[in-house]
């Protein structure tokens, strides 16, 4: 039996011992009288303390000054104690959930909830910007209803997740989605969202370039068969037969050039990261100057606007392969007459290699696809001034394992210039 309903019952005992001699002397009335008033101070002591508590009640708080009197105080002590851990335990619940929704909002992949029917619980920043969603408004809707491309309502609804959905996003047509489904807590649904575009990129770029390779070799190689099968079958006077073999000679060295770009690539692709050995600019600019007269044959006029001393760190095999395939370009797509500068300039942000010529200028819509492998603007034209589609990819792969930048501007008509910008860490001497 606890002890506060002992002392109830001590203090009931107590009344009735004293009203039991008053009714049985004075009155038995007055002994009633006596008995009730006590029972009834007694229901006004708890009455008071249940009505505090009733109040409490409607609007718990963590009220260290919430006491009672007698054996209401142990009440409400541990009220208070059971207040205060369970308010403990849900702070520390939120900060729970907080934290997952702060690792999930961290995440790289897009993640969206879903309920039973398909409803949006939850969906981190990255695919609330992979698919167009927001959260504040969209909880509880249909995925459905808001990402609305027939494959992947399809998909959706089809309920075979084994493997992912590939989708290209409605709102940027050049980003592309792997969606995964993986059904969780029974109907409930989580989708991983992955931004391919880079890897999808990659993959069309790999099949452009074994397509590419093999048209490149195809050509000259049908050229050759074609006159092997002639000098073969056909006999043919002895200056007939010396044009065949300078044609074939000459695919032969179309392939030759075709390989050894392909080897130099792969070259700077595997090698180990350039050091920070010194390249003398001022011989090399030189060198680039006298292979351009070279190239030219005087059909152009060469110019060099250098104005530091400084030098470049780096390799001097890749930087000579790169400033050089920018001078050739240059002398091939610059008509005679016209002005070729090749111009070295450095400051405190670092220095700046540019060719700059006055040929035939390049549309700007081909300006960004100039680096792919084997892109020409006009085949024909590309294959006539001697180039084999890989000289601006050599150029990139070069500066890119620089920290250098390459920055195209062309007028279509007027001329073109090529800048490699080296940040001041590569430049020695500033």
């Amino acid at each position: 039996m606890s002890g506060p309903l002992i002392r109830a019952l001590l203090l009931a005992l107590l009344s009735t011992l004293v009203a039991l001699p008053v009714g049985h002397f004075v009155a038995p009335w007055a002994g009633w009288m006596l008995f009730s008033l006590g029972l009834g101070l007694q229901m006004a002591f708890h009455f008071r303390n249940f009505a505090r508590l009733e109040r409490w009640s409607r609007a718990p708080v963590v009220d260290s000054s919430l006491e009672g009197e007698g054996a209401w105080d142990g009440v409400f002590g541990r009220l208070y104690r059971h207040e205060k851990d369970l308010r403990s335990q849900i702070a520390r619940r939120d900060e729970e959930i907080a934290m997952l929704i702060a690792a999930g909002q961290a995440l790289t992949d897009g993640v969206v909830l879903l309920d039973p029917h398909r409803q949006i619980l939850f969906c981190n920043t990255t695919a609330e910007t992979q698919l167009g969603l927001a959260v504040r408004s969209d909880r509880g809707q249909p995925i459905v209803n808001l990402v609305r491309q027939p494959e992947f309502v399809a998909y959706l609804q089809g309920g075979d997740f084994t493997r992912p959905l590939t989708l290209r996003s409605e709102r940027n047509e050049d980003s592309v989605l792997s969606i995964y489904v993986i059904p969780y807590a029974g109907n409930r649904c989580l989708l991983q969202i992955k931004d391919v575009t880079q890897s999808d990129r990659l993959d069309r770029m790999r099949r452009d370039f074994v397509a590419n390779v093999s048209h490149e070799l195809r050509t000259p190689l049908t050229v050759l068969a074609g006159f092997l099968e002639t000098l073969q079958e056909i006999e043919v006077d002895r200056d007939e037969q010396q044009r065949y073999l300078a044609l074939m000679s000459e695919q032969s060295r179309r392939m030759e050039s075709i390989v050894q770009d392909l080897l130099t690539l792969s070259s700077i692709e595997s090698a180990a990261p350039p050091g920070s050995d010194s390249v003398d600019m001022a011989s090399l600019i030189d060198k680039l100057r006298r292979d351009a007269e070279a190239l030219s044959a005087g059909r152009h006029q060469i110019v060099v606007e250098a104005d530091s001393k400084a030098d470049l760190r780096g390799s001097e095999p890749e930087l000579v392969s790169a400033f050089g395939n920018l001078v050739s370009n240059a002398v091939r797509y610059t008509p005679p007459g016209g002005t070729i500068r090749i111009i070295w300039h450095t400051g405190a942000q670092g220095g700046e290699f540019a060719v700059e010529d006055t040929g035939i200028g390049i549309d700007a819509k081909h300006i960004p696809r100039l680096t792919e492998r084997f892109y020409r603007i006009d085949r024909g034209r590309s294959r006539d001034a001697g180039g084999t589609g890989l000289g601006l990819a050599i150029v990139k792969h070069s500066l890119s394992r620089h920290q250098a930048q390459l920055e195209v501007t062309s007028i279509l008509g007027q001329g073109s210039r090529f800048t490699a910008r080296f940040p001041a860490s590569r430049v020695a001497g500033l």
